[in-house]
């Protein structure tokens, strides 16, 4: 069964960050959060492999919430972050 958390959720703003190398892809991911207003939502788009397994990991070190992580065809991932640190 399909989780439906995050479901209809419209971000408030969206990067791409696909054929970027750690830890950039989490920098400009950091840079973006800081950029927005709290309980916003931010949509990361990551390739699979290390950018999935560190850059997750680091936002929630950061205090944000991992709210929707969704596999696109591609084997690159979507995932819908929600601000919750200043």
């Amino acid at each position: 069964m399909e989780d439906k958390k995050g479901a209809g959720i419209v971000p408030d703003d969206k990067i791409d960050l696909r054929g970027v190398l750690c830890p950039i892809n989490f920098v400009q991911t950091k840079l973006k959060l800081e950029e927005m207003e709290m309980n916003q939502i931010l949509e990361v788009i990551l390739d699979d492999g290390d950018p999935m397994r560190n850059v997750p990991r680091s936002v929630k070190e950061e205090g944000h919430k991992i709210i929707k992580v969704e596999k696109l065809p591609d084997s690159s991932y979507k995932l819908l972050i929600r601000k919750e640190a200043e």
